[in-house]
């Protein structure tokens, strides 16, 4: 036992001399960074305030829905308003800002912020239609709201982008890497996003930070919007490098649409697999050149190849 702890001493001091290297990763922020289980619970009660009907907190017991979404309120604020607090000094602007200018801006994002929330329930009640219109696997409603991983994101999405649009440092981006953990939706909370916005199935979508999506747009799973290069680093900060989808389009399982300057006009339909890096006009139909399949079911016969026909089929493979 004693070799042990002589050893686990040995081990504390060499990582001791370690930590003075002066390295990022040798900082010590204990009480200047975001505590990030706080902010999930914030995003998980902000949740609650969405659908009042479908969530609940069980640490509550009101009577009322006013009084619930009052005590629910309360709760964010105190938390939200701390956690702001903290992350403001990342932000270049009030890096060297007192006590008092830190406390005050947090307090006035934190009010400016929650009065959106009627404003992104209005989105997200079209979003839900979209869903319902789109997925004939969708029963009801309810079923959207409780189940769907792609409402989620796009949920969370929302919630973070307006906190992003406010200057928040960290906690936005801290809430759609939650929602992406969860879900395998990574959108980044600078997208903007248009109204009647639908993920079907959703994993291993991918949104850049400079995408803007138009109206009733429907996007299927493995999807890219990304940048051509980030190469640049950061030299392309504040730069558009992701595309920008117009109204009615929809994009099908696989395809990668890059770029900046890349602009689907409205009413496209992108076929599955699709590689796109340069703009679509309105109305298009894009699509994968027909593939060619190749058989060999053993030495004794030789290979058979089949072209996939490009029929209507193709777009819509998901």
């Amino acid at each position: 036992m004693a070799d042990i702890q002589s050893k686990i001493t040995g081990l504390t001091d060499k990582l001791m001399e370690d930590y003075g290297k002066g390295r990022v990763i040798d900082e010590i922020k204990m009480f200047a960074y975001p505590d990030r289980d706080i902010i999930i619970d914030i995003l998980e009660k902000l949740k609650i305030v969405i659908y009042p009907g479908y969530h609940r907190n069980s640490n509550y017991r009101t009577y009322t829905v006013k009084n619930n979404i009052s005590i629910l309120l309360e709760d964010i604020i105190y938390n939200l308003k701390k956690q702001t607090a903290i992350v403001l000094k990342y932000a270049p602007e009030y890096r060297d800002a007192d006590d008092g200018t830190i406390a005050g801006e947090s307090e006035r994002i934190t009010f400016e912020f929650l009065d959106k929330l009627p404003k992104i329930r209005e989105y997200i009640e079209t979003d839900i239609q979209a869903f319902y219109d789109g997925d004939p696997a969708a029963y009801n409603k309810d079923e959207i709201i409780c189940t769907y991983p792609g409402l989620y994101a796009i949920f969370t999405a929302r919630i973070a982008h307006e906190l992003f649009l406010l200057g928040v440092p960290l906690i936005p981006r801290i809430m759609t890497e939650h929602a992406h953990s969860l879900t395998g939706i990574d959108i980044h909370p600078g997208t903007t996003i248009g109204k009647y916005f639908f993920i079907d199935h959703g994993t291993g979508i991918v949104i850049g930070e400079t995408t803007v999506i138009g109206n009733n747009v429907k996007i299927y799973q493995g999807v890219t919007l990304g940048a051509l290069s980030t190469r640049g680093g950061q030299n392309l900060r504040g730069k558009k490098r992701h595309p920008t989808i117009h109204d009615n389009v929809t994009i099908y399982s696989g395809a990668s649409i890059l770029g900046g300057d890349t602009v689907i006009g409205k009413n496209v339909v992108i076929g599955g697999n699709a590689f796109i890096t340069s703009s679509v006009p309105e109305g298009a139909r894009v699509s994968v050149k027909s593939q060619e399949l190749t058989y060999n079911y053993d030495s004794k016969h030789p290979v058979e190849r089949k072209e996939i026909e490009l029929d209507e089929a193709w777009f819509y493979m998901i």
